[in-house]
């Protein structure tokens, strides 16, 4: 932990907790997002007080005035990140503290208030601790975890509100994508684009995802899982899919990300691979990606593989990218020698399987 944490938080524990038969039932087969612990930890920030009213309570709905500013005007932000049970029965976190420091950030991008890390990480550990039985030990399964901030302030005028409420939540999980790791089918979008500079692409809100979901909707309607977007003033630069990063590996064995330009979100997976791929031998480049590049280096052979990283997919193959006129398969269609070895190198540190050299992992129970 990075220091001491501001918040005591009080302990009111559900008294209906899910029966340990119901429990199992789901982690069998949690899916993902569908199924949540029985707490939940929560804080109410103010002008006059700061920080305060910090508690562990039963999950539960939320009582909110009509009002409240997060649904008129949409300032929130949140995160994600996981809790891995290794093979001892030990509970780990991979990377909880740049979680923190990229709230922080958002926050900030929001004019939200800051919520020290020390506080999130032991708003972490408490929730945790007290679910434990809810962490799934199966194979690519994980506890997900889902931090988030929003204006509760009932006002309807504009400007940053007087309060603001930081929730924690948490659900088991097991594979982001139905049927486990396979490649997937990327839309390209020209109608739409994700963020500009200036604006909030750098930031984890809720409208990034919001303003993705009608490109979303067009690349289920062309087959795809997922949708790429390009900048939004060249119209040609790749950024990021619509809740991922994205990776091209070259002929060469070189790796190439496209660069953090304000406008893309600072994946702490993508950041992990960055430093995994170096150690693997891998020469790694962030750098500006044009479609035009992607496409005809795929075409060419120059790019052999592309892959997509994220914490809930955590590195997932690219199969093909279609546009309105076009289709490509990436190599084969397969998932690719690269994008899994560098898969494996990462879930088997986040699983305990291989030796955390970077201090990634941090024991939550």
């Amino acid at each position: 932990m990075t220091g001491n944490p501001s918040l005591r938080f009080a302990e009111h524990r559900n008294p209906n907790p899910t029966p340990p038969e119901a429990r199992q039932a789901i982690l069998a087969d949690p899916g993902f997002g569908r199924y949540f612990t029985d707490h939940m930890v929560s804080a109410t920030w103010t002008r006059d007080e700061g920080w305060h009213d910090a508690k562990l309570e039963p999950y539960g709905p939320l009582t909110l005035d009509p009002a409240a500013a997060v649904l008129h005007y949409g300032q929130e932000i949140f995160e994600g990140l996981k809790a891995y049970r290794h093979a001892d029965g030990s509970v780990w976190g991979f990377r909880t503290e740049a979680n923190g420091e990229r709230f922080m950030h958002s926050a900030r991008r929001l004019a939200l208030p800051a919520f020290p890390v020390e506080d999130f990480l032991a708003s972490i550990d408490l929730l945790v601790r007290t679910d434990l039985a809810w962490v799934p030990s199966g194979e690519e399964t994980s506890l997900y975890l889902r931090p988030f901030m929003f204006a509760s302030e009932p006002f309807l005028g504009v400007r940053p509100a007087a309060e603001i409420r930081y929730l924690l939540i948490a659900c088991p999980v097991g594979s982001y994508f139905a049927g486990g790791v396979k490649p997937v089918s990327i839309w390209l979008s020209t109608a739409y684009t994700r963020a500009a500079r200036g604006g909030t692409g750098a930031a984890k809100c809720g409208g990034n995802y919001a303003a993705s979901l009608a490109a979303q909707l067009e690349a289920s309607a062309h087959g795809c899982q997922q949708v790429c977007f390009l900048d939004a003033v060249d119209r040609h630069w790749v950024e990021e899919l619509g809740g991922m990063n994205l990776y091209f590996v070259r002929r060469d064995g070189r790796l190439v990300t496209p660069e953090l330009t304000g406008t893309i979100l600072e994946g702490v997976t993508r950041s992990s691979v960055l430093e995994l791929a170096k150690e693997l031998g891998f020469d790694v480049e962030e750098r500006r990606v044009g479609i035009d590049e992607w496409r005809d280096g795929v075409g060419s052979g120059e790019i052999a593989e592309v892959f997509a990283c994220g914490t809930a997919a955590v590195i997932t193959p690219v199969g093909c990218l279609r546009w309105d006129g076009g289709e490509l398969a990436m190599g084969d269609g397969g998932a690719g020698e690269v994008t899994m070895r560098l898969r494996q190198a990462l879930v088997d540190i986040q699983y305990g399987r291989a030796a955390d050299a970077h201090g990634w992992m941090r024991r939550l129970a």
